[in-house]
């Protein structure tokens, strides 16, 4: 299986600060940066991306593709030497313009090519086993998380989580649709127990024209959930697994603490 890593984002929420004090002078430059996917962590100062590429690995991945942007001599260089993984073999694939994630996995359609792949953030280390229950599907598919369970698992603050996309799935676990950035009534319809999306996906060749023609979202980008819809649209089916445990996000400077406090310890294995 196959693996692709969205770590081309600009890191604006990363970069816009956080509480005095509370950082390494390497971590405060790595948000400065906007550079996530490399905030150092632990007491080796491991790059968060390397926990990502364990949990692949111990999934079942073998390959992995960094989708990065131009200037990512820096990611290059450690991945090339000290932090070379001993069970991937990592390939990257430059977005020359930071314009949406649907274009984010539209660069690495060569790397793809006409086999199955898995899709997820740099900024989110996801359960081993949701990946290698995703891994283990027979066609296109992602997790659903209950929306309390994030809260109790994962330490998200209930207001976050109230942001994040509702699934809408049929009877026989099958996506009917992603409600991007619900509203309160759509919220409260949903009920306590709502699936939740976490951008993880497993796709095959088909979401690849999907990306290449979705249009422009209200926030200026092509987005993925909208290359998902259009794919759905389609024809394609999208196969939802019930998700536990929890997600680390590393989208801002206020996550870095409670981050390196649940992966104290965990020596990442990529």
């Amino acid at each position: 299986m196959k693996a692709v890593l969205l770590a081309r984002g600009l890191g604006r929420r990363m970069q816009a600060g956080g509480e005095p004090g509370a950082l390494t002078a390497a971590q405060h430059a790595a948000a400065a940066a906007g550079a996530k996917g490399m905030m150092p962590l632990g007491a080796e100062g491991r790059p968060f991306l390397d926990h990502i590429l364990s949990a692949l690995a111990d999934a079942g991945c073998r390959e992995a593709c960094l989708v990065v942007a131009p200037d990512h001599d820096a990611v290059r260089a450690y991945y090339s030497g000290p932090g070379r993984p001993s069970r991937l073999r990592l390939s990257y694939a430059v977005q020359m313009v930071a314009d949406g994630t649907a274009r984010a996995v539209l660069a690495s359609r060569d790397f793809a090519g006409s086999d199955p792949f898995l899709v997820l953030n740099a900024d989110n280390l996801y359960p081993a086993a949701v990946l290698q229950a995703l891994v283990a599907l027979d066609g296109p598919g992602l997790p659903a998380f209950e929306r309390t369970a994030l809260v109790r698992d994962s330490g998200f603050p209930a207001d976050r989580v109230a942001g994040f996309a509702l699934l809408d799935v049929d009877a026989s676990g099958h996506l009917r649709g992603i409600i991007e950035k619900p509203s309160p009534q759509q919220l409260a319809a949903a009920g306590r127990h709502a699936a939740v999306s976490m951008n993880v996906w497993r796709f095959d060749h088909r979401i690849f024209p999907a990306c290449a023609t979705t249009g422009l979202s209200p926030r200026g980008e092509y987005e993925l959930p909208d290359a998902v819809s259009q794919a759905l649209a389609s024809g394609t089916p999208f196969r939802v697994l019930p998700a536990q445990g929890p997600v680390l996000d590393l989208s801002r400077q206020a996550d870095i603490p409670l981050v390196a406090a649940r992966l104290a310890g965990r020596e990442p294995r990529p």
